[in-house]
C-alpha cells in the first residue's frame, strides 16, 4: 500500500490521511513529493485522475482526498475502531470531521499550515469567526473529555483537526483554557512529533503558504 503525501512542512491533507494510518500503526510506504513542481503533477496523473494528495493506493484500488482515505482505512483495515463506539458520539465525530472538511474557509487561505515558521498575522473578521468556532469545538470536547482526544481516544476526527493545532502555534493565536488544553494533547503526541520533526528537515519553499511576518526573539 502507498500513501502519496506532499510537503510535510506545508501539506494539510497529507498530514490528515498520514496521521490516521501512522498512529494505528497501519503499514504503508509513504511517497513523498513536492508541491507545485512539474514532478509532482507528472508523477500523480500517471495513477491519478485527481492530480492532488494524499492519494492512496492499495492494490488495483486508489483513493483521494484526506477523509476518503481515512474512511476507507478504517473500514478496511481497523475494524471501525478510528470512530467511537457510541452511535450518538459517532455522528458528532463525523459532522465535526466534515465541517473541518468544508468549511473554515477564510482560516485556511490567511493561516496556511507552514510547521517550520512563527510568524505575526492580521486576521480578517471571517477568519476570527472560523478561530471562535474552533475554540468552541476543541472546549466543548474537552469539557466532556478532559484532558483526552475530541472523542476520548483517538479518532478521524483528531487526524481531521491535527493541522488547524499546528497553525495556531505557528500564528501563536491565544486560545481559551480548554481549547488550550486540547492543543496540548495534541502537540505531545509522539507521532505527531516525528511529522513536525521531518519537516523540519525540509527546504522547499512554497511561495503561496508563506503567509504572515516572522517573529524576532530580541534577547
Amino acid at each position: 500500500m502507498q500513501l502519496f503525501i506532499g510537503n510535510k512542512n506545508y501539506s494539510t491533507w497529507s498530514l490528515r490521511a498520514w496521521y490516521l494510518m501512522s498512529k494505528f500503526n497501519v503499514i504503508f510506504t509513504e511517497k513523498q513529493l513536492v508541491l507545485d513542481t512539474p514532478e509532482f503533477y507528472e508523477t500523480l496523473k500517471n495513477s491519478f485522475s485527481v492530480q492532488k494528495v494524499p492519494a492512496l493506493v492499495d492494490g488495483d484500488l486508489q483513493v483521494w482526498d484526506s477523509l476518503a482515505i481515512c474512511e476507507y482505512i478504517n473500514d478496511a483495515y481497523l475494524s471501525n475502531a478510528a470512530w467511537p463506539t457510541d452511535s450518538a458520539q459517532r455522528a458528532i465525530a463525523r459532522s465535526l470531521s466534515a465541517e473541518m472538511h468544508s468549511s473554515f474557509i477564510a482560516l485556511r487561505n490567511e493561516m496556511p499550515m507552514n510547521i517550520r515558521a512563527t510568524r505575526n498575522i492580521d486576521l480578517s473578521d471571517a477568519a476570527k469567526k472560523d478561530l471562535a468556532r474552533i475554540d468552541e469545538i476543541f472546549s466543548a470536547q474537552q469539557t466532556r473529555y478532559p484532558n483526552g482526544w475530541l472523542f476520548g481516544q483517538f479518532s478521524i476526527a483528531d487526524a481531521m483537526f491535527a493541522p488547524v493545532v499546528l497553525r495556531l502555534k505557528t500564528y501563536q493565536i491565544s486560545l481559551s483554557a480548554l481549547a488550550q488544553q486540547y492543543c496540548d494533547k495534541v502537540m505531545a503526541c509522539p507521532i505527531l512529533q516525528r511529522w513536525i520533526n521531518e519537516s523540519m528537515s525540509e527546504t522547499d519553499i512554497v511561495a503561496s503558504d508563506e503567509a504572515g511576518v516572522d517573529v524576532i526573539n530580541i534577547n
